[in-house]
């Protein structure tokens, strides 16, 4: 069984980067807000041995112009990317990277899980084979103390852990190596994996909550008897009702 430890770099809307030729991809763009231009990642043994790494830039296709803050936050850059292959080939390089055994992904967020399956599923490719994974930003924020219902950052984890920095952070390869090192350091059997559904979810409609109008209930009996209720009498009526809205004493005819 092996670790994949993953992390992405994406793109966002610009103004003038989704392609004017491509109505129907201009169209979708909300299904997928995030483009992913950068994967990188390292597979580790149980012995939490590196055993290879993955590292590809990638072309975007839907807004197919890098937006100024991606650019000044990774400097990934128009140029870098323009000659570089579609997220269709690199998927399938990173599958190939995954190989066959079993294996559980690594992530600093459940954010990266969750944009890495909407690019998967938003060019129509397979991701049967998600399921398991650990959020390593979870476990270090419990390990490091974090303030209750806060998340440590990467580079504060590092930090704090005495890691030593050899790379700029915001580079989908450098950080998945961060979130490595912090795996190992705070490695235990309490490491256990969550499971993610990669099935759409059902949306519960919700209903607006049902109230009885007791006066006018109680009314309503008073013109039937033609007189004023007792206490008795409206204590019953006001168990029937209630009684009655459990359905146990519903027949089928």
């Amino acid at each position: 069984m092996n670790y994949i430890i993953y992390d992405l770099e994406f793109n966002q809307k610009n103004n003038t980067s989704i392609s004017e030729n491509d109505i129907e991809t201009k169209s979708n763009n909300a299904n997928m807000p995030f483009e992913i231009i950068q994967i990188g990642a390292l597979k580790l043994n149980e012995s939490l041995t590196t055993i290879s790494t993955f590292n590809s830039l990638i072309k975007p296709t839907l807004y197919e112009s890098i937006h100024p803050y991606i650019v000044s936050l990774t400097k990934i850059t128009d140029e870098k990317v323009a000659l570089c292959k579609s997220f269709i080939d690199v998927y399938d390089d990173f599958l190939n990277f995954i190989g066959n055994e079993e294996f559980i992904f690594c992530v600093w967020g459940v954010n990266d899980i969750k944009e890495l399956i909407r690019n998967v599923k938003f060019h129509n490719l397979s991701c049967s084979k998600f399921s398991k994974y650990i959020d390593i930003q979870k476990y270090a924020s419990i390990h490091l103390n974090a303030p209750k219902k806060s998340k440590i950052g990467l580079k504060s984890s590092i930090e704090l852990l005495d890691i030593p920095i050899y790379g700029d952070f915001h580079d989908a390869f450098n950080d998945a190596y961060y979130t490595t090192e912090v795996f190992k350091s705070i490695y235990d059997t309490g490491l256990s994996p969550s499971t993610y559904s990669t099935s759409p979810s059902k949306r519960r409609i919700s209903k607006p909550k049902e109230k009885i109008n007791t006066e006018a209930l109680l009314n309503q009996f008073k013109k039937i008897y033609n007189r004023d209720l007792t206490e008795d009498e409206i204590s019953i009526i006001k168990l029937a009702y209630k009684m009655g809205k459990t359905k146990q004493f519903i027949i089928e005819t």
